[in-house]
Formats: structure tokens, C-alpha cells, sequence
């Protein structure tokens, strides 16, 4: 009776889970109610591009600007991070009202330089990214019979020679009827729930709407330069303008002044709220990446098994063989034979460089458990496109959180190398937290420089680079000597056997062991390197990745392959008596890092071609090198954990005098 009542209580909790998920909309914001009439007004972000990856100001071009003057909207740390600079805009609307021929203003006659800006900004196929409602402004184009999604708009195009800017913009925002929520309808059962009324006394129910759509059509209109000049911002520009994408009118000269004109739309549809973003979110090719992503994991599923099954029978039989032979006979095998047996007074001598070992592998654990942690609230829905910057700061924020278990398993490794010794465990501490952010440091901070240079709003603040160096060392530095501290305190992992003061001689080895430690990486490389291409296509293609739930799949299918091939190769190695695999085991699951890096220059050769400029190459290599070496502390990780256990494991269930 007992586990049907529990049954029942998991059925009502999976019920009221499914009626919370339908009833909030996780990500983004909460829907806003515009009432007819009321202002509606659109945010410009950085202009990009994916021909120099280097994003600039809106405002670093000759555009109109705002009455009230240029502000900056409240950006979070992410949103920095990520070279966005979201600025007010003068382009406002009305809600449910359309609007045709709204002069915005003529600039100032271009001058040399602003003309030599415009056409490089245009040669290098620079994209004006606007936002209304926390949705980025959309454009549709058709090509070949297919309908091909895009954020933003370009700021002109080359035609023969000579350069065109769009001037006019013809916006349509599609906006659907606020369905106000009925709290008596959600909770009360029957009849009666229906004839209770949400509305007070007094209150009328205004009709209001929400923004679900944003949809932007760049057009070339050649203006009249006299007719611009005594008009204001948002009066009715004196004649038609006719958009048609299809043409380009308004050529840019030096010494001209450029005006500017859009017109707005709204149009009802049936799409809600909660899937606004579903336009966004469809990526191209979808069907290839589902079934590419779900072939790779059936056929890496398949091999690890293989290998997991023929590995578990070797071992096995090794050990009964070992286990059933008496004392006589063992000492004859010894003679005679060769392996793992032999190497059990060395298996657990101290590598080299231990505190640096200490070190990775601590940054390797909070790597790994900021990726899970992060992963899994973004395939929850807590961290989608529709929250800016929401992403990298979810990931410092984790990461900070995860230095307490840096610091506990650096130490607890430190004290176990050496017996439960825990003198030196504060510097140990120290390395782990200073060993992967100063390197990152290294890197971001050179690359930065290069940014600066450039002039880019890649950049980041000086103010908020004194921040990130705060947070180093004023919460995630101290979290990792807490955890150092607890690490210290915590008993250390016993050794099953005892090692002799002199080292065994390694016999001499066919092959170089570091060649079957570097191909070793070839297998979890093929787990993840179709997911690879759509991560990258995100991070330099510009566009929207969302798909976390696969993500989170492979993430947990490269942990188990890196563990078993990682088992396999320190297995292989004791079996040729090299006892010296604590680096191995690292380096053999954390070599798919050079893989990566090998493909990420096979994608800047290939798939990056418009990629111009020494500045963008160096900034690509830049960020990809700083990937792989995250990449290959978590991956290195997993390997020489699992292999520490397995080692653990195998000499403990061997029967020793």
C-alpha cells in the first residue's frame, strides 16, 4: 500500500511539473502589455560582422541619433563579455498604429573620413542588429525557391564599383492580443471557477497587445537633399518613398548628406508569446544536424561497449587467474611471465611535477562541473538567446562557485601522492587557482590589446577588467583555499601496496608510448566533432545554438569514452610494465584537445574564407586556443581519475604477502 501511495505522489508531482512548464515561459522576460497608442521603442546593438568577427558601435557611423541623446541600456556582465553594446535608438513606434514616410533626419555632409569608414564598414559586410521587445529584428530573403532567416539588416551594399546605403527601413512587428491570466480559471475546479471574474469593479478591459514578432526590409531610396533640411525628426516626409529591395538609389559621395526614412506595420498573428523566439531558434539544416548527431552517438555507443566488454573479460581473467594459482606457482608466473603483476611495487610511486599535476587536475574538476552545471540549466530552458548574456555569466558565476572543489581535490590528490603528508597543501591550493585563469588572463589580456586597437566594442572596459581580476582573486582564489583547507582536513586514499625505494627498470617498448597516448584522442574527437560544427557556426557564423538537450548528451558520452579509453591505454602500459602512467592517463583522454584545435584551423581554412585581417585570425586562433585548454584539463580529468580508480581497483583485489 505503501508504494502506491508513493506512486501516487510522483504521478501528482510529474503533473504539476508539467503544468508549471506550460504555464511559465522560462527564459527571456515576462510578456509586456503595450495598449494601442503606447510607444514602442527599438535598441540598437553592435554592428557585426562574420567577414572580421570585430563588433563596433552603432554610433561609429554617420547614423541618426537619438532627440534625448545617446544612453547606454542596462547591460549584465555576459553582455559585456560578449562585445554587446545596447544603446537607445530614435526609431519609435507607436503600438497598432502604422506609420509610412517618417523622416528620421539628414546627416551632415560626409566627410573624408566618414566616407572611407562607410565603404570599409560596407566591404566587410557589417550588420545593423536592432531589437524591439527583447526580440532582435529579423530579415527573410529568398534564394533559390528557399526562404533564408537573418538578425539584422546590412548597412549597405557594392554594386559595380560604387556604394549604396540603406536609408529606408520598412519594419513590420507582429503582435498578438494579451490574454490576461485567469487565476480563478488555473486553480478553481467545476463551474464555479467560471463565474468568478478577474476584473474589479470600476476597471475596463482595455485591449493590449505583445510584441511576438520584429521584421526589418533595408531598402536604397534616393532622397531630395533640399527636402530634408527643415524637416524635424518624425514629420511626414513631403513625397512617397517606394521600397523595393530588389533596387538601390541612394549612393553615398563625399561632401553629400545621407537622409534617413522608415516606415512600420503592425499586423496581428497567431503566434504566442512563450514561442515568439521559435523563429530565431530553427536552425538551418536541422534535419542533417538530428540525425548526424544521433548516427554519432549510436555507432560511439556501440564501440565503447565493445571496448568496455573486452576490457572488463581481460581484466577479469587476469585476476582470477592470479587469485586461483597458491604461493609456489605465483612466484614461478613472476619468472616467467610478464604484465601488470610485476610492476606493483612501482605502480604508485610519485610522478613528476606532482604539484602541477595536483593543479590541472583540480581546474579540470571545476571546468568539468561548470560545463554540467551550466549545460543543464541551459537545456532547462534558464539560459536561452532570449536572455543576453545570461550564458557567461551563469558560467562565471559557476566557475567562481567551483573553486571550493578545485581546491578539495588538488589537496586530496596532493595528500595521497604523498602518503597523507599534508605539508605544502596552501601552495598546491594556490596553483590550482591561479594555474588556468592566469593562463586565460594571458591570453584574453593580449588579445584584448588587439581589440583596443582596433577600436572595437569587443573590448573589454578597463573598469570591468579590474572587476574580472576582483573576482579572481577576492571569491574565487579564497573558495579554493576553503576547499584546499578541507581537502587537507579530509583522510587521504591509502595505497593497497607498498613501493620500493628503488624504481623498476622499464623495459625497452616497440613503439613510443606518447604515440598511442596522442592517437588515443581520436575516439572522444568522435563524439563531439559534428556538435563542433554547430558550436562554431554559432560562435563565428552568427547564429542562434539552442539545441542544449543534445549537447548535455554528448557532454555525458565524452565523459565515458574519455574514461575508457583512458582505462585502456593505462591498461595497455601496465601490461608492458610502464608504471609511470599518472601523466599518461591524463594526457590520454585530454590529447582530443589537439584534435580540436587541428579542426578549429581546418574550420578557419575552409569555412571562414571571408575571414579578413591578421587582427581576426589572431583573435579566432586566440579564443581557440583558450577553448582547447579548458577542453583538454576537463577531458584529462575524467581520464586520469578513472584510471586512478581503476589502478586503485586492480591492486587491491590482488592477493599480496
Amino acid at each position: 500500500m505503501r508504494s502506491f501511495d508513493k506512486f501516487k505522489i510522483w504521478v501528482l508531482l510529474i503533473c504539476l511539473v508539467s503544468q508549471l512548464g506550460q504555464g511559465f515561459y522560462l527564459p527571456g522576460s515576462y510578456p509586456h502589455k503595450y495598449g494601442v497608442g503606447n510607444f514602442l521603442n527599438v535598441k540598437v546593438n553592435s554592428l557585426t560582422s562574420i567577414d572580421t568577427e570585430l563588433p563596433y558601435s552603432y554610433y561609429s557611423l554617420p547614423f541618426c541619433q537619438p532627440q534625448e541623446g545617446v544612453k547606454d541600456s542596462a547591460e549584465n556582465l555576459g553582455e559585456l563579455l560578449m562585445g554587446d553594446r545596447i544603446e537607445n535608438s530614435p526609431y519609435r513606434f507607436k503600438m497598432y498604429t502604422n506609420e509610412t514616410e517618417v523622416f528620421m533626419c539628414q546627416t551632415k555632409p560626409l566627410s573624408g573620413e566618414e566616407f572611407k569608414l562607410l565603404k570599409k564598414r560596407i566591404d566587410e559586410m557589417y550588420q545593423v542588429n536592432l531589437i524591439l521587445d527583447n526580440l532582435p529584428a529579423i530579415r527573410y530573403t529568398r534564394k533559390e525557391g528557399y526562404f533564408l532567416r537573418w538578425t539584422g539588416y546590412p548597412v549597405g551594399i557594392k554594386v559595380q564599383d560604387v556604394y549604396y546605403v540603406f536609408n529606408h527601413l520598412k519594419f513590420t512587428v507582429l503582435v498578438h492580443k494579451y490574454e490576461e491570466t485567469n487565476v480563478a480559471r488555473v486553480m478553481g475546479t467545476g463551474d464555479g471557477s467560471e463565474v468568478i471574474s478577474t476584473v474589479r469593479k470600476g476597471e475596463t478591459e482595455a485591449p493590449g497587445y505583445m510584441v511576438v514578432g520584429f521584421e526589418v526590409v533595408p531598402c536604397s531610396v534616393q532622397h531630395a537633399p533640399d527636402l530634408g533640411k527643415n524637416l524635424k525628426m518624425y514629420n511626414k516626409y513631403p513625397t512617397p518613398i517606394k521600397c523595393d529591395p530588389t533596387t538601390v538609389a541612394m549612393a553615398i559621395k563625399e561632401n553629400e548628406a545621407v537622409s534617413f526614412t522608415y516606415e512600420v506595420s503592425f499586423v496581428e498573428s497567431d503566434i504566442k508569446w512563450p514561442s515568439r523566439w521559435d523563429a530565431y531558434l530553427k536552425m538551418e539544416g536541422a534535419k542533417v544536424h538530428w540525425f548526424s548527431i544521433l548516427n554519432s552517438l549510436m555507432v560511439v555507443t556501440f564501440l565503447a561497449g565493445i571496448v568496455l566488454v573486452i576490457f572488463l573479460r581481460t581484466v577479469r581473467r587476469d585476476l582470477t587467474r592470479y587469485e586461483e594459482l597458491d604461493k609456489e606457482a605465483q612466484a614461478q608466473m613472476n619468472e616467467e611471465l610478464s604484465g601488470w603483476k610485476l610492476v606493483v611495487s612501482d605502480v604508485f610511486r610519485a610522478p613528476s611535477n606532482p604539484s602541477l599535476l595536483c593543479a590541472m587536475v583540480g581546474d579540470g574538476v571545476q571546468i568539468l562541473g561548470m560545463g554540467v552545471v551550466t549545460i543543464m540549466f541551459a537545456a532547462l530552458g534558464f539560459m536561452s538567446p532570449a536572455s543576453r548574456g545570461t550564458l557567461i555569466t551563469g558560467m562565471l558565476f559557476f566557475y567562481m562557485i567551483l573553486g571550493v572543489a578545485a581546491g578539495y581535490v588538488a589537496v586530496r590528490l596532493w595528500r595521497t601522492i604523498y602518503c597523507g603528508d599534508h605539508k605544502g597543501w596552501v601552495s598546491v591550493s594556490w596553483k590550482a587557482a591561479c594555474f588556468f585563469p592566469g593562463i586565460a588572463f594571458l591570453i584574453l589580456t593580449t588579445l584584448n590589446f588587439l581589440l583596443w586597437g582596433s577600436h572595437s566594442t569587443g573590448a573589454i572596459p578597463f573598469s570591468l577588467f579590474v572587476a574580472l581580476i576582483l573576482l579572481w582573486f577576492c571569491i574565487s582564489v579564497p573558495l579554493t583555499l576553503v576547499g584546499g583547507y578541507f581537502g587537507a582536513k579530509a583522510p587521504h586514499i591509502e595505497y593497497p601496496v607498498r613501493t620500493n625505494q628503488i624504481p623498476r627498470e622499464i623495459p625497452p617498448q616497440k613503439y613510443p608510448s606518447w604515440l598511442l597516448v596522442l592517437g588515443a584522442g581520436t575516439l572522444p574527437f568522435g563524439t563531439l566533432f559534428i556538435e563542433l560544427f554547430f558550436i562554431m557556426s554559432s560562435l563565428w557564423m552568427g547564429r542562434v545554438y539552442y539545441v542544449f538537450g543534445f549537447l548535455l548528451i554528448v557532454m555525458i558520452l565524452l565523459v565515458t569514452v574519455c574514461a575508457e579509453v583512458s582505462l585502456v591505454l593505462t591498461y595497455m602500459h601496465l601490461c608492458v610494465e610502464d608504471w609511470k602512467w599518472w601523466w599518461k592517463s591524463f594526457f590520454a583522454s585530454g590529447s582530443v584537445a589537439i584534435y580540436i584545435f587541428l579542426y578549429s584551423v581546418n574550420y578557419l581554412i575552409f569555412d571562414l574564407k571571408s575571414l579578413s585581417g591578421p587582427v581576426s585570425a589572431t583573435l579566432y586562433l586566440g579564443y581557440s586556443l583558450f577553448m582547447v585548454l579548458a577542453i583538454m584539463l576537463a577531458t584529462g580529468t575524467v581520464g586520469f581519475l578513472s584510471s586512478f580508480w581503476f589502478v586503485h581497483y586492480l591492486f587491491s583485489s590482488v592477493k599480496l604477502d
